[in-house]
C-alpha cells in the first residue's frame, strides 16, 4: 500500500517559536513546540497526530520483539477493583501513589499502576496443568500513578504508557530462562530505537521478587544515580552493596570510657569539644569519621498477621559521622515498608533516648538484657561500612556525656547491618574490580524475577508431572513506552529542534516547497508522488504564502531524518536540494533524480 503524505496545509499542527513557560527539560520543550503533544493537566498529556505516529512506531518495534520470543499480547482495563491488590497488600503499600475511587455502589477501585495481580488471576482462571506452561503474556496499556510532583514532561507523569509482560513457568529454571529471553529482547528494542542504555542491578521494591535489573538511559536530567565499576558492571545506588569490611583487631584498644562532653549535640560540636578536652594520644585530630552517629527512623509497616492496621516501628541506625544517610537506599532495606524520620513525640516516648547523645548501649541486643531497665528496646542496625572490632566516639545515653573507645563486637552488638549511607566516588565496587564512579540516568525498563510472591498470594497453582499441586513461578518485565519516546527526544536533538532516528520518525522525508513560482511546487508534488509510490513516508510543506524561513525552521523543529527543498534553484536550475536533518551531506540534484538520491540515503 502506498504511503499517504502528510500535507502541512491540512495537518492538525501548530508549531511554537518559544518554549512553553513550564517546560523544564529539552524533550518537553521540543515535543510541545514541534506539535507532538499538548499539556492537559500536570503530568497528563494529549497526543497529537505527529506524536502518535512516533509512539505507534515505538510500540510496533516492541511488539515485534515480544512476539519474537513467543510472548502473546492481551489487554486489560486500567480501572480495576480493590480486592486483588488487597490480597497482595499493595492497596496499602502503594500509599498515596495510586488513584483510588469509588463507584456509585460505594465499591473501591483503582487506576492501575501495574497489573501483576490481574495477569496472575487471568492465568489462574484459564490454566491448571504444567502442560499449559510456560506462557508469557504482555500488554501495552495506560498506567496511572499519583505523582506528588510531576516533572520532565513525559518522563514523570501521572498518566503514562507502559509495556508490561509476565512469564509463567512451572519451575525456577523456567523463570530464569524467560527472564533472560526478555532481557535479550530489551537490548534489541533499545538498539533498534537508537537509545543508549545501561543495564544496572536493581532492587525489586514494591514489585517483590528476587533478581532485578533496570535499563537506564544515561543523561544529566536522570533521577536515578547509578554506579559504574571498572569491570563495566553497573548498579542502581539503592541496590549497591558494600564489600565486606575486614574485622579490626581491637586488642590494643583501651576499655571504653564515659567522659563529659558538654555542648556537643552535633557532629561538628563533638569534634570541636573532643579535640579541646580530650586530645588523642596518637597526635592526630579527632574527625567526624571517628564518630558513630545514631539516627532513629520510623518504619511504616502495612497490616500483617499480628497487626490489623498499618503500624509504625522505631528503628535506630548507626553510621559513620562523616557520612549522610541516604533515605532511598535505607528504605530499600526495609521494602516494601516506607520510612521517615521519627517524630519528636515518638522520641520522647523512649526515655532512654537522650537527644544529641543517643548511643548503642540503649539500643539493640545490649538494651534487651534484663538489667537494662528498658521496657521496649529499639532494634539497632549498623551501616555496612562499619567494621567489626572498630572503636568509636559516640553518645553515652546521658545528657552531655559521650563514650570514647566503644568497640563494636566487644562492647555492643547489633540486630544486623544495612546499606544506609550515601555512596561516594572512590568507594569500592561490589565486585571488587576497583573504585566506583557515578552517572545519572532515566529508567526506561526493568526486569524482575518475581518468584512465587503473587502466585502464592493469589492461589495460582498447577498440577506438576507427578500430579502434585505447585505454585507457578513468575517473572515481570516493563518498558515505559511514553518515557522512552521522551528519552529519545532528549538525546536526539540540537539547537534547531528534534532529530528522530529513522526507525521511529513520523516520516522519513520532509519535502519543502518554497517561493511563489508554480514550478517549485509542481516539482515538489512530483517528488512526493514518487516517494509515496515507493512506500516512503513524507511530510510535505505545501503551505502557500508561508515564508521559506518559517518552513525551514518548522522542518528542523519537527526533526524528520531527510529534508528535500524545491525552491529558487528548482526554478532556475531544475535542481532539488537534499540534506540530512543535521545539515550535513547537502547536495543539489536534478529534480528527476531526487527520489533516487533519497532512496540511497534511506536505510
Amino acid at each position: 500500500m502506498n504511503s499517504k503524505a502528510l500535507r502541512m496545509s491540512t495537518m492538525f499542527l501548530r508549531t511554537l517559536r518559544e518554549d512553553p513557560a513550564d517546560a523544564d527539560v529539552d524533550s518537553a520543550k521540543l515535543l510541545q513546540r514541534a506539535g507532538y503533544i499538548r499539556k492537559s493537566a500536570p503530568g497528563i498529556w494529549t497526543w497529537l497526530p505527529l506524536g502518535l505516529k512516533v509512539l505507534n512506531k515505538i510500540q510496533d518495534i516492541i511488539r515485534e520483539e515480544m512476539d519474537g520470543i513467543g510472548a502473546q499480547e492481551v489487554h486489560f482495563p486500567a480501572l480495576l477493583p480493590r480486592e486483588p491488590y488487597e490480597a497482595t497488600h499493595r492497596w496499602e503499600e502503594y500509599g498515596d501513589n495510586i488513584f483510588r475511587l469509588k463507584d456509585r455502589h460505594d465499591a473501591d477501585y483503582l487506576l492501575a499502576p501495574t497489573h501483576e495481580e490481574v495477569f496472575t488471576l487471568l492465568v489462574k482462571d484459564m490454566y491448571s496443568s504444567y502442560k499449559d506452561l510456560p506462557v508469557t503474556l504482555y500488554q501495552i496499556q495506560t498506567k496511572y500513578r499519583d505523582e506528588f510532583r510531576p516533572r520532565a514532561g513525559l518522563i514523570r507523569g501521572r498518566e503514562f504508557i507502559m509495556k508490561d509482560a509476565y512469564s509463567f513457568t512451572v519451575d525456577e529454571e523456567g523463570m530464569r530462562k524467560a527472564y533472560l529471553d526478555e532481557r535479550s529482547a530489551y537490548e534489541r528494542i533499545f538498539q533498534r530505537l537508537d537509545l543508549k542504555y545501561v543495564p544496572v542491578f536493581a532492587m525489586s521494591g514494591p514489585m517483590g521478587g528476587s533478581a532485578s535489573e533496570e535499563f537506564l538511559a544515561p543523561m544529566p536530567i536522570g533521577e536515578d544515580t547509578f554506579a559504574l565499576a571498572p569491570s563495566g558492571k553497573a548498579w542502581n545506588v539503592e541496590a549497591l552493596s558494600t564489600p565486606e569490611v575486614p574485622e579490626v583487631d581491637y586488642s590494643s584498644i583501651p576499655a571504653a570510657q564515659k567522659k563529659p562532653t558538654a555542648h556537643a549535640e552535633t557532629i561538628d560540636g563533638m569534634v570541636e569539644r573532643a579535640n579541646e578536652l580530650y586530645p588523642r594520644e596518637d597526635g592526630r585530630q579527632w574527625q567526624a569519621s571517628d564518630i558513630l552517629k545514631n539516627v532513629v527512623i520510623a518504619v511504616k509497616h502495612a497490616p500483617d498477621d499480628e497487626h490489623e492496621e498499618a503500624w509504625r516501628e522505631l528503628v535506630a541506625i548507626g553510621v559513620p559521622g562523616d557520612r549522610q544517610i541516604d533515605m532511598k537506599r535505607l528504605e530499600a532495606q526495609f521494602a516494601p515498608s516506607e520510612i521517615e524520620e521519627a517524630t519528636a513525640e515518638e522520641l520522647q516516648s523512649h526515655a532512654e533516648l537522650v537527644r544529641g547523645y543517643i548511643g548503642p548501649m540503649a539500643l539493640g541486643p545490649q538494651a534487651r538484657r534484663e538489667d537494662s531497665g528498658i521496657a521496649e528496646p529499639i532494634r539497632y542496625f549498623l551501616d555496612a561500612h562499619i567494621a567489626r572490632g572498630s572503636a568509636w566516639f559516640t553518645g553515652a545515653d546521658e545528657h552531655e556525656v559521650d563514650y570514647y573507645d566503644l568497640v563494636y563486637g566487644r562492647d555492643f552488638e547489633v540486630d544486623g547491618t544495612v546499606e544506609a549511607v550515601e555512596v561516594r566516588t572512590g568507594d569500592m565496587s561490589p565486585d571488587g574490580s576497583g573504585p566506583l564512579s557515578f552517572e545519572r540516568g532515566v529508567e526506561i525498563g526493568q526486569v524482575f524475577q518475581l518468584g512465587l510472591k503473587y502466585s502464592e498470594a493469589l492461589g495460582l497453582k498447577v498440577l506438576d508431572q507427578n500430579g502434585k499441586t505447585v505454585p507457578v513461578w513468575m517473572g515481570c518485565y516493563g518498558i515505559g513506552v511514553s518515557r522512552v519516546l521522551a528519552c529519545i527526544a532528549e538525546t536526539h536533538h540540537d539547537d534547531s529542534g528534534l532529530a528522530w532516528p529513522e526507525a521511529i520518525a513520523p516520516a522519513q522525508v520532509h519535502v519543502v516547497a518554497t517561493g511563489k513560482d508554480a514550478v517549485a511546487f509542481e516539482a515538489a508534488e512530483r517528488l512526493v508522488n514518487e516517494l509515496e509510490e515507493r512506500g516512503i513516508e513524507v511530510i510535505y510543506d505545501d503551505r502557500p504564502k508561508v515564508s521559506p524561513g518559517v518552513k525551514f525552521k518548522d522542518a528542523e523543529l519537527i526533526g524528520v531524518p531527510f529534508i528535500a527543498v524545491a525552491g529558487r534553484d528548482t526554478v532556475n536550475n531544475g535542481t532539488i536540494e537534499i540534506r540530512d536533518r543535521n545539515g550535513e551531506n547537502k547536495v543539489a540534484v536534478p529534480a528527476q533524480e531526487a527520489a533516487q538520491e533519497l532512496l540511497k540515503r534511506l536505510s
